[in-house]
Parts: structure tokens; C-alpha cells; sequence
């Protein structure tokens, strides 16, 4: 029998990465999980966490509001973005501590580094080789902006959770939950907030009396939206920059943030090399039990690009294990499965 470092290494150390490592872990393999940043993942470090804790932040602005029709008298108050981002900070670091202690007590090995696959059962990590008897690929999905003249000059929901000014004046690219999500926030905090959307409401795929009604109540909160138009160029100019529509309308902000979708981290992990199928998008294309076209090599999360929830790449690398590792056949039911968007109002949906 072939002799590996590891029974099964898992590349990527995000939600689905940590919770799938962990549980092989619990059932005697011997696990190894590697990470080119911090462990924790998007969820963790730059998706629903630190975005929730923004919201929660500016949230209290409403709150305040409503506190004199209950008889409150609160004096003059102000938002100190500095000091919110400071607090969003030290909760992450707590965060990646807890998780880094979690990895420790499964007895899971943490390899600093980007893993790239060299076989079957080898990962390289920078001059290191580390060899496993299966691999699990959980690498999750990364923020995309179109090529448009000056889009170097635009941010995405990675640099906007870690902005240390509030920016006056924000164009916001795009119209789905991540672009709605960030429209509330930076409102909330006070910007001047402009929508470009391409379809003629936001939040394009959910139920139609829906996305009518945010559509609605976010305009009335004072977020301009720009309907069918998209974003052309980005001029960068001594002021800041400006924002050219396709519709010809031009927008002088501080920031443009663009939301327009993410794709697949897939990049240099040398699936192609391997011959393990990929789709259009980059996608790993796997089969209902996590398998990869190569056998012993898996993947879950939103490097398939199934349903890029945070508890769907939890549930199917703890499935992967169980079935793996516990004799017990387990794999994700994707048909009705709860969402939400934390939009103001926020909005709910199986």
C-alpha cells in the first residue's frame, strides 16, 4: 500500500476547507490543510462576517432615529468609520485565532503557502512537496471586474470592508446582493450612493414583487439607482474620479466599488495539467458526491460554483468526510436551501 504524508490534504482553509478538515480529523485521518492567507476564508475575512458587523455598525443610525418617537432626547452624534473598521479588525483576528485553535485541537496540520497540484497525490507548496492519499480542493470564489478602460482604479467588496475613510460620494457597479448589501451600508454611513444596474431592478433572479419592493425602499433611503446602464470607463481625475455610463451619464465620486460577480479561485492549481474538468467559468465540475473527473480528488464550495453559501461548503466537505472517513454515505440536498441578503430591509429566500 502506497505510504502518503497525509490521508487527505485539503487545499484552501475557508468555511467549507476548515469544517471538512476538521471532521476527517475527528474520525482518525490524517489531515493536512493549506492556506496562502489567513484561515477563515471569505465568510470569515471578507464576506459575511466583517460585512454584518458594518452593518450592525451603521444599523445603530436608524436606530437613534427612531429612539425620539419613543421619547428619547440623544444629543448630536457622529460615525467614526476609522474606529468601526479598527473594531471589524480585532473581531477578525479574533476570529482567525479561534479558527487556527480549532485546526490545533483536530490535530489538523496547517501549511502556510498556495498549493498547486503536481499528480494525483501531490500538492506543491512553494519548494515543498506534500503527498495524501486524497485531496480536497476548497479554494472558494474571488471578486471580478470587467475590463473596462481605468478599471484599475476600482475597488471591490475585498478593499471596501477595509476602507479607513468613508468616501463622500460612491458609484456602486452591479445589482446583486453584494452591490445591494454595500449600497445600504455606505448609505447608512452617510455617502452619497449611486446604483448602476443593468437590469431594470435589483437583485435580478429573485421573486419580482421583491426586488420591486427593495428597489423601491432603497431609493427612498436616498440611493440614486441607475437602471439598464453599466459602468463604460473610469476616469481618474485631481478630484477623485468619474464614473462614465454607457447611457452617457457622468458621476464624480471618491470610490467606484465594483460588484459585479465572482468567479471561481481556480487559478494555478494546475487543474488543466491533470486533466480535471472545469467549466466555462473556471468551475471544478463535480458530481453529487464532491468528486472531481480524477479520482481521489475533490472539491466543495464555491470553486464549484453550485450555491456559494457559506453553510453549502460547510455541509458538502462535512458530507465528503462522513462518507470518506465514518462509513456513512452523506452528500447535500441543493434544492431548497435558505438564503438571505442583508439589505435594508433585508431579504429572505429558500
Amino acid at each position: 500500500m502506497a505510504s502518503y504524508d497525509f490521508d487527505l490534504l485539503t487545499i484552501g482553509a475557508g468555511s467549507g476547507g476548515v469544517a471538512g478538515s476538521r471532521r476527517a480529523a475527528s474520525y482518525g485521518a490524517r489531515v493536512g490543510i493549506i492556506e496562502s492567507a489567513r484561515v477563515g476564508g471569505t465568510c470569515v475575512l471578507r464576506g459575511c462576517v466583517p460585512k454584518k458587523l458594518l452593518i450592525y455598525g451603521v444599523h445603530l443610525h436608524d436606530e437613534l432615529e427612531d429612539a425620539a418617537g419613543y421619547g428619547w432626547s440623544i444629543g448630536e452624534n457622529t460615525l467614526d468609520w476609522a474606529k468601526l473598521i479598527e473594531a471589524k479588525d480585532r473581531e477578525l483576528d479574533r476570529l482567525n485565532g479561534i479558527y487556527l485553535g480549532m485546526l490545533e485541537r483536530a490535530g489538523v496540520k496547517v501549511i502556510e503557502g498556495r498549493g498547486r497540484l503536481i499528480d494525483a497525490h501531490t500538492v506543491a507548496v512553494g519548494e515543498q512537496t506534500y503527498t495524501s492519499e486524497r485531496i480536497m480542493i476548497a479554494t472558494g470564489g474571488w471578486p471580478v471586474v470587467p475590463k473596462i478602460p481605468g478599471a484599475e482604479h476600482a475597488i471591490t467588496s475585498n478593499e471596501a470592508l477595509d476602507l479607513k475613510t468613508l468616501p463622500h460620494r460612491i458609484v456602486i457597479w452591479g445589482g446583486g446582493y453584494i452591490a445591494v448589501e454595500f449600497a445600504g451600508i455606505f448609505r447608512a454611513a452617510g455617502c452619497d450612493v449611486h446604483l448602476v444596474v443593468r437590469a431594470d431592478r435589483v437583485l435580478r433572479g429573485f421573486d419580482g414583487e421583491v426586488r420591486d419592493h427593495l428597489t423601491e425602499a432603497m431609493k427612498a433611503r436616498g440611493i440614486t439607482i441607475h437602471a439598464e446602464s453599466t459602468v463604460a470607463r473610469i476616469e481618474k481625475t485631481q478630484g477623485g474620479l468619474v464614473a462614465h455610463l454607457d447611457s452617457g451619464i457622468m458621476i464624480d465620486c471618491d470610490q467606484v466599488m465594483a460588484a459585479t460577480g465572482r468567479a471561481p479561485n481556480t487559478t494555478g492549481l494546475g487543474l488543466a495539467e491533470l486533466g480535471i474538468e472545469t467549466d466555462a467559468y473556471g468551475a471544478i465540475v463535480v458530481d453529487e458526491w464532491s468528486a472531481t473527473t480524477l479520482p481521489n480528488i475533490y472539491a466543495v464550495g464555491d470553486v464549484t460554483n453550485h450555491l456559494n453559501l457559506t453553510p453549502v461548503a460547510i455541509g458538502e466537505a462535512r458530507g465528503l468526510a462522513e462518507t470518506l472517513y465514518n462509513n456513512n454515505p452523506v452528500h447535500l440536498d441543493h434544492a431548497t436551501v435558505p438564503s438571505a441578503v442583508f439589505s435594508q430591509p433585508p431579504v429572505a429566500t429558500v
